[in-house]
């Protein structure tokens, strides 16, 4: 086959069926994308979104969320079930599949929760969700009752479903709402211990050794963390975990008296920065996700005490990465590819890439000002605001649809 790119378009990332489909698909653009350094790479999988429908539209809906992850190269969200209703029945599960089904502009998978009404009093009803839900997570609270954790595993492991914990334990959280670091102590805010996060992940590693459940952790934070999961995974335990762009790229120096820092669990010290950085680099992490938590203007305008947790991160994930771990040489492009789109497509049981025909389209040459104001999505609220990055997705194709096209 006659290869059209020339040396400013990188396609090394993508085999020759992408190519192909791209060369015939985007012929057209050829010479509008030989003025700019281009990569065309398999597009990303975040199994850690908030979506927030139903109930919640004020804050994001399932049409402006898939479309900020379709512009952000992104084929397949992982819709988390802090909803209303909760997605604990399947009559529940259905009222968001239909809009999914309705709106969604990209792949949409929900998890079910683990109890009713993310309570942690009574499992959900598993079996019936199951043939629906790509797994089973109470995400926003833990579950910290080991009896109900060690059933649901169980249940989870008959339906070859995995669990998807949200790791916080209440009582030692104390009513923290940042890192219990230099930045509370100086600024007089109360702080988050780390205990709070990899003592529950200790506990539950244990509960998923004794009963071979698939394990997923959501949103690791803290040096203590990567330690427990890498000591796990020398044992044989089904454990894999993620953690989110501003872990790895902001310390609580970081931080501002501003709610767009202000997130569950928090931004932690640089020495647990770093510990992130090896885990990723041994394998010990596995994916990247965003935790992309969007909250309305008002909620997120009162200050590191009083602002709702989460920020907002499909459309700076890979600007941000790119720019700080790979045009920094911490990370490999094909490093960050693998943590964004090959790692989760494996766990999760998807297609690959190259079969799905998923991949998308990035100018990495062109510096700009990340200013979310011009995001897709309902919440604006990032940490990354006002940086300079490298990186826009020009054309994105999930599925063999094209579901972005800048050009």
């Amino acid at each position: 086959m006659k290869n059209t790119f020339t040396p400013q378009l990188d396609h090394s990332n993508v085999n020759e069926t992408i190519l192909r489909d791209f060369e015939s698909r985007f012929s057209g653009s050829m010479d509008i994308l030989s003025d700019k350094k281009c990569i065309i790479i398999p597009s990303f999988v975040d199994v850690h979104v908030h979506l927030r429908e139903p109930g919640f539209f004020y804050k994001e809906t399932i049409r402006t969320g898939t479309m900020a992850g379709a512009r952000s190269g992104y084929s397949h969200l992982f819709a988390m079930p802090n909803l209303n209703p909760v997605p604990d029945c399947l009559a529940h599960l259905k009222e968001e599949l239909d809009i999914i089904e309705k709106d969604a502009v990209i792949s949409v998978l929900p998890y079910g929760s683990l109890t009713v009404g993310e309570k942690g009093g009574q499992l959900s009803d598993m079996e019936e969700m199951a043939p629906y839900a790509a797994g089973f997570s109470d995400d926003g609270v833990g579950l910290n009752d080991p009896a109900l954790m060690r059933q649901a595993m169980i249940r989870a492991k008959k339906l070859e479903r995995p669990v998807v914990a949200h790791c916080e334990d209440m009582v030692l959280r104390n009513g923290g709402y940042i890192h219990d670091g230099e930045y509370a102590r100086a600024h007089g805010h109360k702080g988050i211990c780390s205990e709070s996060e990899w003592k529950p992940i200790e506990r539950d590693l244990k509960l998923a050794e004794e009963t071979g459940c698939s394990y997923h952790v959501c949103h690791i934070s803290c040096a203590e963390s990567v330690e427990v999961i890498r000591n796990a995974k020398a044992r044989g335990v089904d454990v894999t975990c993620e953690t989110a762009p501003h872990y790895l790229l902001l310390s609580d120096a970081d931080l501002q008296e501003d709610g767009r820092f202000k997130m569950n669990p928090p931004i932690r010290s640089e020495r647990d920065r770093q510990a992130l950085l090896e885990g990723l680099l041994d394998g010990t992490i596995d994916m990247i996700a965003t935790d992309h938590a969007p909250h309305s203007a008002e909620e997120k305008s009162k200050g590191l005490a009083a602002s709702a947790m989460g920020i907002t991160g499909l459309e700076a994930a890979f600007p941000v990465l790119y720019t700080g771990l790979v045009k920094t040489s911490i990370l490999t492009l094909e490093k960050l590819i693998e943590l964004m789109s090959v790692n989760p497509r494996r766990r999760f049981g998807l297609t690959p890439a190259e079969e799905a025909m998923d991949y998308s389209v990035w100018e990495v040459d062109t510096p700009y000002i990340l200013d979310p104001a011009n995001f897709v999505s309902k919440g604006k609220a990032t940490p990354f605001a006002g940086q300079t990055v490298y990186g826009r997705c020009l054309i994105n194709v999930a599925g063999g649809k094209t579901v972005w096209n800048a050009l």
